[in-house]
């Protein structure tokens, strides 16, 4: 049995179908079971547990062989790195004494120590995350996720009403990119194949993009020309609190874009996808339509 944490999420979505195309068992752990109905009715299990219940989820653990972990975000109205790292601690624990016979972890490029001890967005948790499994007794593998096209998904509607795309990054910066769907297939190779561990696993798209990439993407999508309106770094907090984002989060989440600007990790073989910015922009914009 396959334990999917984050099923009701882009990537636990993708990779819990992924599962369930191979006949495989699959329970999906969520604290919605109406999220989950699409997934119910391809074959998929529900377990209905928030991930702060250690001995609930331990119980879940306890019915299953093979696990991905996926730490769910915290809302960014929150102190978010100390809201992650309950959730991380939380899972971490409810793992002990399972006897399984691999985890897969879905963490992320950049992924680094909190040096400063404010934290660097989820960067520093997923970290932790990678650090608490290795030592665990249970094969472990870690896959790192480039920038979600998702990600993106926000900028339909200011490209389509205002012709713009809004970055925090030049619009010239090539930032690797990935779809969900392309992580979904990966994580299930690693599910689905040897119990040794590996990685780091870098996993990113096709080739390369830039924010300039996406508007002309959106542009060619929606027909109209699109723009990238670029925030300076001197407004990035406050751009983000209007977000909604509380004052820690905003502070950690600059953090992190201020470490991706300076040190962007751009490995020289990744596992790359299929789906293209383009083609996952092309059907964000058709979904929006239908």
């Amino acid at each position: 049995m396959h334990i999917v944490l984050g099923a009701t999420g882009h990537v636990g979505s993708a990779l819990a179908q992924a599962l369930l195309a191979h006949n495989e068992p699959v329970t999906v752990v969520t604290r919605d079971a109406h999220k989950t109905q699409a997934l119910q009715t391809k074959g998929a299990r529900v377990a209905v547990v928030d991930v702060l219940d250690t001995a609930a989820l331990h119980r879940v653990f306890l019915g299953g062989t093979r696990v991905f972990v996926l730490n769910p975000p915290a809302p960014p109205s929150t102190d978010t790195v100390a809201e992650e790292r309950k959730t991380l601690h939380a899972i971490v624990a409810a793992l002990e004494g399972c006897k399984l016979e691999k985890i897969v972890g879905e963490s992320t490029y950049g992924a680094q120590p909190d040096v400063s001890g404010q934290g660097v967005g989820d960067s520093s948790v997923l970290y932790e995350m990678e650090q608490a499994l290795q030592a665990g007794p249970v094969p472990f593998s870690a896959i790192r996720a480039a920038y979600y096209m998702s990600n993106w998904d926000a900028s339909l509607k200011t490209a389509r009403e205002d012709g713009k795309v809004h970055s925090l990054y030049p619009a010239d910066f090539v930032l690797p990119m990935v779809a969900p769907h392309d992580l979904g297939q990966f994580a299930a190779k690693l599910m689905l194949g040897s119990p040794a561990p590996s990685g780091p696993h870098f996993v990113e798209g096709p080739q390369r993009y830039t924010p300039a990439d996406v508007a002309q993407a959106f542009a060619e999508a929606l027909g109209r020309p699109v723009a990238v309106e670029v925030t300076p770094p001197e407004q990035w907090e406050q751009a983000f609190k209007a977000q909604g984002f509380s004052d820690a989060a905003a502070r950690s989440y600059a953090a992190m874009t201020r470490a991706t600007l300076d040190h962007c990790e751009r490995p020289e073989k990744p596992e790359r996808g299929v789906v293209s910015l383009r083609e996952y922009v092309t059907a964000l914009v058709k979904k929006s339509s239908a």
